[in-house]
């Protein structure tokens, strides 16, 4: 079969199988914006679904399914190059004559498995319709390829795992926060979560099958979206490098620390290359590094990092050490909480350090510490001494620390302490949002 012909198969059997369960998500993707909608995210996320999701609401407004063209790059029978792609539009122009075809939505799945992909979209849009939609796995590709050719002509949404409220959403679609049971419930819940971590795939999965699931994530990650695509070849010290990135989580992570690590173990390696490492680990969603906070955004671009594994599930499937660290897990939990929920997010380091700033347009508007029992008193008074001298740096009177499961309210030197559980924060606060 001849790759037109394999084409017009492909879309036809997508046209007519139906669309799987699809779990609500808190972002809703804008169907008519007259902009390209690109999703990034780590791979096994959810991008797919999204795009499902925008499909289901097509058809729910009535859209025949021959409008609608969804194609997966992944697809081990597609052989696709730049050249190829417009046999996709010759394909579809073949199997519906008569459709006007600038009313067609096409949806492109992982389409950065094709070099030079956004000449064709960037035509796409221009010549044929406005209604596209991509998904990718490599944000740093994604990012310089539409800087130069789709500048001002796309909407990039980054698309992570589920949080905890989707989470219990998916889970519990019909708890009751307001009960008793409901709020014991939400605590369970918040455990499993703290454990299994977010990815939609290991709902229902026993534990073991859920290690195993994550482990072969990672494997995915390390060897076709860092090794093949980036051409690496020191294979085994780029494995140990994405390892102490994931070990390190809630951590400050020092590129020279590694450096001298592997120079002890026999290995040669420049700095440079484990800059590149850091870059390319970032770009395909394996960690998040949070930076220091400074009023300078390029001091703050050139401070020391924390990392922060992208889902700590992940991170304790990979790092055995992580499971057994509560106060790192949760840390983690929470930072990926709040880059869920779009916030820019810094740490500081004043002689006494919060876990948490959060910024908008420039300025601190929120302090979030973290710690998963403040009952020892010398735990408590470190928290409070970082939160309150935090505060005050940035002319805040009130500070958030946030536990597994503990809630109070204090005042020191005027400025207000609220201790929230992790679930009421990022459950009850956002319920509505």
């Amino acid at each position: 079969m001849n790759q037109k012909d394999l084409l017009k198969t492909i879309i036809s059997d997508n046209q007519v199988r139906p669309l799987p369960t699809i779990w609500s998500r808190t972002l809703e993707i804008p169907v008519k914006s007259g902009k390209i909608i690109t999703l990034s995210g780590v791979r096994r996320s959810g991008k797919t679904y999204h795009l499902f999701n925008i499909m289901k609401r097509l058809k729910n407004q009535g859209v025949p399914s021959e409008y609608i063209l969804y194609i997966n790059f992944e697809d081990e029978r597609l052989k696709l190059t730049i050249d190829d792609l417009d046999l996709i539009l010759q394909a579809y122009r073949e199997l519906y004559p008569n459709l006007d075809i600038s009313k067609c939505y096409f949806f492109f799945d992982e389409i950065q498995e094709v070099n030079g992909w956004e000449k064709f979209i960037d035509r796409l849009y221009h010549s044929i319709s406005q209604y596209v939609f991509i998904t990718g796995s490599n944000s740093t590709l994604l990012s310089r390829e539409i800087a130069s050719a789709l500048r001002g002509r796309t909407v990039t949404f980054e698309i992570y795992p589920l949080s905890f409220k989707e989470f219990v959403n998916v889970k519990e679609p019909k708890l009751n926060p307001e009960t008793s049971a409901g709020k014991a419930r939400l605590v369970y819940l918040l455990r499993q979560f703290l454990r299994q971590g977010g990815f939609p795939e290991l709902i229902g999965k026993d534990r073991e099958l859920q290690n195993k699931i994550l482990q072969e994530y990672f494997n995915v990650m390390v060897l076709r979206d860092l090794i093949e695509r980036y051409k690496i070849s020191q294979v085994e010290i780029l494995k140990y490098f994405c390892k102490r990135v994931i070990g390190n989580s809630a951590s400050e992570f020092s590129v020279h620390k590694i450096y001298n690590e592997l120079k002890s173990l026999g290995y040669k390696i420049g700095k440079d290359t484990i800059y590149a490492y850091q870059e390319y680990v970032e770009s395909v969603y394996l960690a998040r590094f949070i930076p220091k906070y400074a009023h300078s955004i390029v001091k703050t671009e050139l401070s020391q990092k924390k990392t922060y594994v992208i889902d700590q599930g992940l991170g304790i499937a990979m790092d055995f050490k992580l499971s057994q660290d509560e106060g790192r897990l949760l840390e983690t939990t929470v930072g990926l909480e709040l880059v869920k929920l779009g916030l820019q997010i810094a740490y500081v380091q004043n002689g006494a350090e919060c876990d948490f700033v959060v910024i908008d347009q420039g300025k601190v508007t929120e302090t979030i510490q973290v710690a998963y029992d403040i009952s020892d008193e010398k735990t408590r008074n470190r928290e409070i001494k970082g939160l309150v001298q935090t505060c005050k740096k940035f002319s805040l009177t009130k500070g958030t620390i946030i536990t597994i499961d503990q809630e109070e309210n204090w005042k020191f030197d005027s400025i207000r302490v609220n201790v929230v559980p992790f679930w009421k924060y990022f459950y009850l606060s956002h319920i509505d949002s």
